[in-house]
């Protein structure tokens, strides 16, 4: 169901990860969307778009598209062809660091390019496979440290994804699309979230009309920029919260002035108060 803001959450993992074989011969048409976990895409075939965050990601075969918690997302795909895909959801404080190293980096050096697409080339397409694979079937396994063995073989998933993303290969040209223009504005609402970001303030920052800032986001977004901004503000809090944060302080520092405000729209959204989120 989605939330009041028209575009919701979608998913629920209770394990510390799951990972999907999927194949679709229709395509499925679904909303914009984000999840509270961490997910990896691992494209198989089918003609595919992925909608990420203002950029538009057109998939070939090997594929990996690293979409992290709260980044807003939907993929638009072409019924002509079946869509298959393995698909990896993980709790984002079960990856943390392990050996000395933060598992996370891929997530965090996409959020920070901006560029969420890794791209295999020559034979690592077909190492990734064979990773995707053993984690399918070790996660398959049942019997003694079956569990062990698929966290073993997860491990050994991301540790080749952000060895790869660490080298910083090329993303080759086309591969994705998106508007510069726009793209500065939810930089700027990102670096902005405490401060007043109303309508006429992000118009006159960037020299646009209200009219054509507000018809463009909602075209490229695919939602409205005061839903996009009291989102990103309601995940900014709860990720605050959970760090423990004063719940009070968390509210003023995502932007919310009028704590009944931002009490209704977390319960709204979360289900819960923030009280019972932390």
């Amino acid at each position: 169901m989605l939330d009041v803001t028209e575009f919701g959450k979608r998913g629920y993992l209770i394990e510390d990860f799951r990972l999907f074989h999927l194949r679709d011969s229709r395509a499925e048409e679904l909303d914009f969307h984000y999840h509270e976990f961490d997910k990896i895409v691992f494209h198989l075939s089918g003609r595919v778009t992925y909608h990420l965050e203002g950029k538009r990601y057109f998939l070939k075969p090997y594929d990996i598209l690293m979409v992290g918690h709260s980044l807003i997302h939907r993929p638009v795909i072409d019924p002509a062809e079946p869509y298959e895909r393995m698909v990896l959801w993980m709790k984002e404080d079960y990856l943390g660091i392990r050996g000395g190293e933060d598992l996370r980096t891929c997530f965090r050096l996409s959020q920070e390019r901006r560029v969420h697409l890794c791209r295999p080339r020559g034979e690592d397409r077909l190492r990734y496979r064979e990773l995707f694979w053993r984690l399918k079937e070790a996660a398959e396994t049942k019997g003694f440290g079956a569990a062990l063995l698929a966290e073993a073989c997860l491990v050994q998933l991301l540790v080749a994804l952000n060895r790869d993303v660490l080298r910083g290969s090329d993303t080759e040209e086309g591969a994705y699309r998106f508007d510069p223009k726009m793209e500065e504005v939810t930089r700027f609402i990102g670096e902005h979230l405490s401060e007043e970001l109303s309508i006429d303030r992000l118009a006159g920052a960037f020299y646009l009309s209200r009219y054509h800032l507000m018809h463009r986001f909602k075209e490229v977004y695919g939602i409205t920029v005061h839903q996009y901004v009291r989102q990103k503000r309601l995940l900014r809090a709860a990720e605050e919260i959970r760090r423990g944060v004063p719940v009070l302080k968390a509210a003023a520092e995502a932007g919310f002035n009028d704590y009944s405000v931002f009490l209704r729209a977390f319960r709204e959204t979360y289900g819960r108060s923030p009280r019972e989120w932390k």
